[in-house]
């Protein structure tokens, strides 16, 4: 039994702390109240910050919860045919990150 619960605690606590890390993908109807009530700056806005930066076209984006702020994810396609990942802290509009995608 003793041997048991050594092998078995360790893989539950583990499980568990997957559980907490896993998903923070921001809800779409919980982006609306964000952008509603001021949070975050809106999409549209967004979009014409990270297309300022890098112009093309925008082939995906989301919205993430990251260590305490929300961080909107873009990928962009320029006019050459490369693939570019922005990240916008979704608040200030600020550019976290602008890397070409290999």
């Amino acid at each position: 039994m003793k041997k048991l619960m050594s092998f078995v605690l360790p893989v539950m606590l583990g499980l568990g702390a997957g559980a907490v890390q896993a998903d923070d993908d921001v809800r779409l109807d919980e982006a609306v109240r964000l952008v509603q009530d001021g949070t975050i700056q809106s999409f549209d806005t967004l979009n014409q910050k990270a297309l300022a930066v890098r112009a093309g076209q925008i082939t995906d984006s989301e919205l993430e919860r990251e260590q305490g702020r929300y961080v909107y994810k873009l990928e962009i396609r320029d006019d050459q045919g490369g693939e570019w990942d922005l990240d916008l802290d979704a608040t200030s509009g600020e550019i976290l990150r602008n890397q070409r995608d290999e």
